[in-house]
């Protein structure tokens, strides 16, 4: 489920991710907050199952209030757990930041892959 609690969780993934990042250029970046940007049906189950992504919003910089694109990209796990209407936060991965996030400081993009 996309609901408050699953953006907190991601904001704070996003922070580990950002201080995990080697590049200069986002050293000192931090997340202070997620939103759902899009209309109700970017959210819906068959919006999800049709399409494996979604975006919201997040507000990253050296102080939290750059607004970012955020594409959220649906593994099968998370998937399979958004359609059952199962929380989806544990479907985003612990480690190997590299391999799940990445961020775009001129597009203002960052896309994640959940599990």
């Amino acid at each position: 489920m996309l609901d408050q609690d699953f953006c907190e969780t991601l904001e704070y993934k996003i922070c580990e991710a950002l201080e995990s990042i080697r590049d200069e250029k986002v050293k000192g970046f931090w997340c202070d907050g997620i939103l759902l940007s899009e209309p109700d049906n970017y959210y819906s189950q068959k919006f999800i199952n049709d399409n494996r992504q979604t975006k919201l919003k997040a507000y990253v910089g050296k102080d939290g209030q750059g607004v970012y694109s955020l594409t959220l990209k649906f593994g099968n796990k998370a998937l399979s757990r958004y359609t059952r209407n199962l929380d989806i936060a544990e479907c985003i991965p612990q480690t190997d930041f590299d391999k799940w996030f990445s961020i775009d400081i001129i597009k203002q993009e960052i896309e994640i892959q959940l599990y």
